[in-house]
């Protein structure tokens, strides 16, 4: 049979799920292509969703009508929302997930969307026309065209698996690697490298001792990702907290010459922030303890993720040292950790809306870009779906920029600095964190995926709705008063000086130890904000307690966003340009910035080069 599909997704994890989804769901005839139907949307590593930036990223990919967090909600074991200590510019949601109802459940969508088919197959070849994508060849000897071609291979192509001194082929434990792509790719002028990255063993939890450990329970008042589709859990499930010692330390370093990271068996690189065990050991050799999260793996069943315990050595070797940890003196392992090797595409490679410089139609997400993490790849797989999409549809691409969302902060820095290690977000990678906060990524992102077509009328409607409530809100408290004999009793709880006399309800919101639910202890308070819902409240308290700061970064942005409108041509030639240092005219050429704005990103080029471009160009 043949059909011609707008877009091929080649590969169904994060990225080519939401990739999928994302370009069916705006009308694309699409195809679905995974080496395995039973691993679609496969939790590899840890069965969680969110953390630190990630969670922030969970909520932009629901804003723009991604499915991560309306999966994740449905999932979900455990809710935290994390750094609650701080100012809100760092608060992150992050969910435990049951990892089987993770995946059946966007088994579940996928197959209910009519715009998608679904081949198990193993891609080894892009067929290719005059610097086009055209379709992809198969090892079963099958040839699918269509007009664009989405390349989400994770950690499969070519990848090796490695557990002490036995290594195999694999893009996963239990999964075959795929072959053929990246040969054809370097033929073609692109540049590859290899990336590692490794997973802990899997324990079975009748074997751990949970009454020696650290409960880790979930809030009290848990939320949920989504905007679009709010799923509370009702019931939580514990994680635990553990710790390594000097014994396990010991253990560890007495296999260091069997272990692939360190006898030369693994040259590539491996993630700074999520390093195995025995690299947490050889590096921080001043520390007497490492700690350990043990996390339920789902609901009905016992497997156990011992996170912090990614590891390659020998099976023998993780089997001691986890019996030396306190609560895993009879621990049972069901899986062994191990590492793993794999190609990757070096990101500068891209355009900012991730479709390839060098072959037209053609785009790449997710880890094949040099990113690691769930959330990286799917927000990687939503933009690239829209985008191939749009570039098929004679639309425009979408991007965001830095100061829109988190998803743009990543996309930027990818194709402008690349990376030669995995890639994964940090609220420290932002500039603009206060405004790219994750309570208000609906209203940040909503208008502009409705524009796109990526949400429901209906959708939109009620993120209006939020925000006309929050202006009200904002207007309320800021003429309505409140008297000394309805606010001091509630002031002086809260240990905070009380009024002498009317006050505006904003004035006493502002005070730092006041927040909005105190607030709302006030009686008159409560009956004039009563029919508002509390997270339109909350988000009007956080509008004003960071008035200022949001006022001085959008200042900011706007001062920077006049180096974005000034356009460049991808086929502009930088040797013409004169004063231009020769580090920047290649980097220039090489990246082919589309604005000032983003030739300034580029590292290598300095701001005496920006300098002589603006002159170069009258600006």
């Amino acid at each position: 049979m043949n059909i011609m599909y707008d877009v091929i997704v080649v590969g169904a994890g994060h990225a080519g799920c939401e990739a999928a989804n994302i370009a069916a769901k705006l009308g694309s005839k699409v195809l679905l292509i995974t080496m395995n139907m039973e691993t679609i949307a496969k939790m590899s590593c840890n069965p969680a969703m969110g953390g630190v930036a990630k969670g922030q990223i969970v909520r932009e990919i629901d804003a723009l009508g991604g499915l991560s967090g309306i999966v994740s909600d449905h999932s979900m074991m455990q809710f935290r929302m994390l750094n609650t200590s701080k100012g809100p510019a760092m608060w992150s949601p992050r969910s435990q997930n049951d990892r089987s109802l993770f995946s059946l459940k966007w088994r579940e969508i996928l197959e209910h969307n009519l715009n998608i088919d679904f081949v198990q197959d193993s891609v080894n070849e892009m067929v290719i026309s005059k610097n086009t994508i055209t379709g992809v060849k198969t090892t079963a000897g099958n040839t699918y065209t269509a007009k664009s071609v989405i390349l989400t291979s994770g950690t499969f192509m070519n990848g090796i698996i490695h557990i002490g001194r036995s290594k195999m082929t694999g893009g996963r434990m239990g999964d075959k690697a795929s072959y053929g792509i990246t040969e054809q790719l370097v033929s073609l002028g692109f540049e590859a490298g290899r990336m590692k990255t490794g997973t802990p063993p899997r324990v079975d939890g009748r074997t751990i001792n949970y009454s020696v450990l650290e409960e880790q329970k979930g809030d009290d008042d848990p939320k949920c990702f989504s905007f679009r589709k709010p799923t509370k859990i009702t019931k939580q499930h514990s994680c635990h907290i553990t710790y390594t010692n000097e014994q396990v330390h010991d253990t560890l370093r007495s296999a260091f010459a069997d272990s692939p990271l360190f006898n030369g068996t693994i040259q590539s690189l491996g993630p700074r922030y999520c390093p195995s065990v025995e690299d947490k050991v050889n590096r921080f050799a001043e520390r007497t303890r490492h700690q350990i999260f043990v996390e339920p793996e789902g609901w009905n069943t016992f497997e156990t993720y011992i996170n912090g315990f990614s590891t390659s050595l020998p099976q023998e070797v993780q089997y001691k040292a986890l019996r030396q940890i306190k609560g895993f003196e009879q621990a049972k392992i069901f899986r062994p950790g191990y590492a793993i090797e794999y190609d990757f595409f070096y990101p500068t490679q891209l355009n900012t809306n991730l479709e390839t410089k060098a072959i037209k139609n053609l785009f790449f997400a997710g880890q094949i870009n040099g990113t690691t993490g769930y959330e990286e790849a799917g927000c990687q797989g939503l933009m690239a779906g829209i985008n191939a999409h749009n570039s098929i549809s004679n639309k425009s691409p979408f991007i965001l920029n830095r100061s829109e969302a988190y998803i743009g902060v990543l996309i930027d820095d990818l194709v402008n600095k690349g990376t030669n290690e995995p890639y994964r977000m940090f609220t420290s990678r932002a500039e603009y964190r206060i405004l790219l906060r994750q309570d208000n990524a609906d209203l940040r992102l909503m208008p502009k995926a409705f524009e796109q077509g990526t949400i429901s009328q209906e959708e939109y409607d009620i993120m209006a709705t939020k925000r006309d409530n929050i202006a009200s809100i904002n207007k309320i408290i800021s003429k309505k008063t409140v008297t000394p004999a309805d606010a001091n009793p509630i002031l002086e709880k809260y240990n905070t000086a009380p009024i002498p006399q009317n006050y505006l309800i904003d004035k006493v919101l502002s005070r730092p130890q006041i927040n909005y639910k105190q607030l709302l202890e006030i009686s008159s308070i409560h009956s004039l904000l009563s029919e508002f819902k509390d997270d339109e409240i909350e988000q009007s308290e956080i509008q004003l307690k960071y008035k200022t700061y949001i006022e001085n970064e959008q200042t900011n942005v706007d001062k920077l966003l006049r180096l974005e409108h000034i356009k460049l041509r991808s086929d502009f030639d930088y040797t013409t340009v004169k004063s231009l240092s020769l580090e920047a005219i290649d980097k220039l050429s090489k990246v082919k910035p589309q604005s000032i704005g983003q030739a300034s990103r580029i590292s290598g080029v300095s701001p005496a080069d920006i300098s002589v471009l603006l002159v170069h160009f009258g600006r």
